[in-house]
């Protein structure tokens, strides 16, 4: 008897050391920090536990000179807005005064991304309100294109040259990485930008795989040119001035062919003619018309800012009721859908929700996700209590669609708890003409 209980003691003691040893070793995220070395973790302060709000966290990574800086992030769980305005990391290729290699919120990780030089920079922000569990991180050191082809971008400051995405032209490009190709002319020029093949995952709004093209040396959303995917050639791009930077990201699912283009510096004054671009090309125009004055503008954001809240204002105090049919709702929608709300969170006066779609029998422009044979979108309730719905219940939706493909739901829309008996009826609609 005494022998047994000597026995379990010692094993009890051996289990405590081990599991004191575990715990020791796990480590504890704090809010930033200077990190040098070969490699090493980096996670949000608190991680796995919710991140704290109201926070600017840095990190500083430095590896030994004449290598590079490898970031892997293994899991991200932030605020999701399709503009990251909220919580957010930023990623970037130095300390002081580096190009920005991405900004990342929600769930999507990105691909490798790789620092030109041996120092990167991470910045955290969050807001007042949604948390996640943040971020896990890990950098590695490795010796520029190490890998073969599998890195890509840098600094271009010859008159003309070539730029082309990994493996071309011998197979895809592959899945998960960012390429960044900061082209620099001197002074009194700009940069013509045109591309002799194109081939990189479709999508209505290129929110997968693409290239993005930005005035300037970093990732500024104010001051893109244009964001293209598919499988047709931009038209040729010209700069403001004498930087051009080009990004490319796949994400982790398919693949295509990739690209392979050609830049020229061109003189200030030399006549820009471009045709208009493909239809899987989404630009943003930012170039400035000259005679406008700066009052004018301003006078102009004021009046439209204005003229938005009135209209939210107004919208909002309407009688929370549905007008027409069923049938001429169903005409007069750009979406028609069926779906569970899975998630339901307020920002300012409106509601945003995504929705798990159960059916959809109207498209339009409605931005759709597909994970396996799951299916969701983005819906504003433009008015939070109007339509009111509740997370886990499920709904017929029909609406307008904005310019980012999310369903806007006004409160003279059609909305109703969905039971199994109305499919007959939504099917009956979806074969008949309007």
């Amino acid at each position: 008897m005494w022998r047994a209980c000597c026995l379990f003691c010692a094993w009890s003691l051996l289990l405590l050391t081990q599991v004191c040893a575990q715990s020791e070793r796990r480590p504890i995220f704090t809010c930033g920090g200077n990190i040098t070395g070969e490699s090493g973790v980096i996670g949000s302060q608190g991680y796995p536990g919710v991140y704290p709000p109201n926070t600017k966290c840095v990190w500083r990574i430095t590896v030994p000179e004449e290598k590079v800086v490898v970031l892997s992030f293994r899991t991200i769980d932030l605020e999701n807005d399709n503009l990251c305005r909220y919580d957010y990391v930023d990623v970037y290729g130095g300390h002081v005064s580096a190009q920005r290699l991405g900004r990342f919120c929600g769930t999507f990780k990105p691909g490798s991304l790789v620092s030109t030089g041996n120092k990167m920079l991470l910045q955290m922000v969050s807001d007042a309100n949604t948390a996640g569990s943040g971020f896990l991180a890990v950098f590695s050191a490795a010796h520029p294109h190490e890998r073969g082809d599998q890195y890509c971008g840098g600094r271009l400051v010859k008159p003309n040259g070539t730029f082309k995405t990994p493996n071309w032209p011998e197979k895809d490009y592959p899945a998960g990485v960012t390429c960044s190709w900061h082209i620099v002319a001197p002074k009194n020029q700009i940069i013509e930008v045109k591309f002799e093949k194109f081939d990189v995952e479709r999508d209505n709004y290129c929110r997968y795989d693409h290239v993005s093209i930005f005035n300037g040396a970093e990732i500024n959303d104010a001051r893109r040119i244009g964001k293209y995917c598919g499988d047709s050639p931009p038209a040729p791009v010209f700069s403001e001035g004498n930087q051009v930077l080009i990004q490319f990201l796949s994400d982790l699912s398919l693949t295509a062919d990739g690209f392979i283009g050609h830049y020229k510096f061109r003189p200030k004054k030399f006549s820009i003619t471009t045709t208009p671009p493909p239809t899987t090309t989404h630009p943003v125009t930012t170039r400035p018309i000259p005679w406008i004055r700066q009052n004018y503008r301003l006078k102009c954001v004021c009046v439209c800012v204005c003229s938005a809240l009135k209209y939210s204002v107004a919208l909002c105090q309407q009688k929370c009721k549905r007008r027409g049919t069923l049938h001429s709702n169903y005409c007069s929608s750009n979406f028609v859908i069926t779906g569970t709300v899975i998630t339901a969170m307020m920002k300012g006066g409106s509601m945003y929700a995504t929705v798990s779609i159960i059916n959809v029998y109207k498209e339009g422009n409605l931005a759709i996700q597909q994970a396996g044979k799951t299916m969701s979108t983005k819906i504003i309730i433009l008015c939070k209590k109007c339509p009111f719905i509740r997370r886990g219940l499920n709904y017929i939706f029909m609406g307008q669609v904005d310019e980012e493909g999310r369903g806007k739901i006004a409160p003279q829309h059609f909305v109703m708890a969905f039971k199994t008996k109305n499919q007959k009826g939504l099917n009956v609609l979806k074969n008949k003409q309007c």
